[in-house]
């Protein structure tokens, strides 16, 4: 492939993608997986106060959306190459890495939060050898700690990581040099700016409330 077809190539999978962080974006509002609330912020269960909650669990509820996310996550996870295991995080990741396995017909498993306190005291649930190449699949990236962590625990079982794959990220600057300094590559389908244009464009929210949407995220 010459350089102007390899250049077309990236141009259309980047135009593909803005489109698909767009849908996805739009679809999480319809069924309020995604709630905006710059006047009443939420309460994060770390105690942080925030003008957004993000709940992709609810996409379990809706079929249609539930298919969609699905389908979305089989064409991204195509820019990770090979791999040959798809691993879930638990808990919130574990139904969406189970779907994405499904859709390409591929062995299933997930990381624990915490080792199992009876039994085998597994920290990894599922068939795994130590020797498969895998995607890692999450719901939500905020920190991106819990997703790390579990690529610490596949990789000291002996694993090679793909990358890590998620629905939906804040885009925290935090989040995106732990990434690097991991030497892990992370892809969503959609996230904050995305999530941001969507809202404004079906006037979910105003001008003013992105502008302080956008100084919430910077100041994080």
């Amino acid at each position: 492939m010459n350089y102007e077809s390899q250049t077309m190539n990236y141009a259309l999978c980047t135009m593909n993608y803005q489109r698909m962080a767009s849908e996805v974006a739009k679809k999480l509002l319809q069924i309020n997986a995604i709630k905006l609330s710059p006047q009443n912020p939420f309460t994060w269960a770390s105690g942080i106060q925030s003008p957004i909650y993000c709940d992709n669990r609810k996409t379990l509820s809706h079929p249609r959306v539930r298919t969609f996310i699905k389908e979305s996550l089989a064409e991204k996870s195509k820019a990770f190459g090979m791999f040959n295991m798809v691993v879930g995080v638990a808990t919130a990741g574990i139904a969406h890495g189970a779907l994405l396995a499904d859709a390409l017909d591929l062995p299933f498993a997930y990381v624990r939060s915490k080792a199992k306190g009876h039994g085998l005291q597994n920290r990894i649930e599922g068939d795994v050898r130590g020797n498969e190449r895998v995607l890692v699949v999450e719901d939500l990236i905020s920190t991106g700690g819990s997703s790390l962590e579990a690529v610490d625990v596949l990789q000291a079982y002996g694993c090679n990581i793909a990358g890590v794959l998620a629905i939906f990220t804040y885009g925290f600057d935090k989040a995106l040099q732990a990434f690097e300094e991991a030497d892990c590559r992370l892809e969503t389908l959609s996230n904050y700016d995305a999530l941001l244009a969507e809202a404004l464009d079906i006037e979910y929210i105003t001008p003013d409330e992105v502008k302080e949407l956008k100084k919430w995220r910077k100041n994080f």
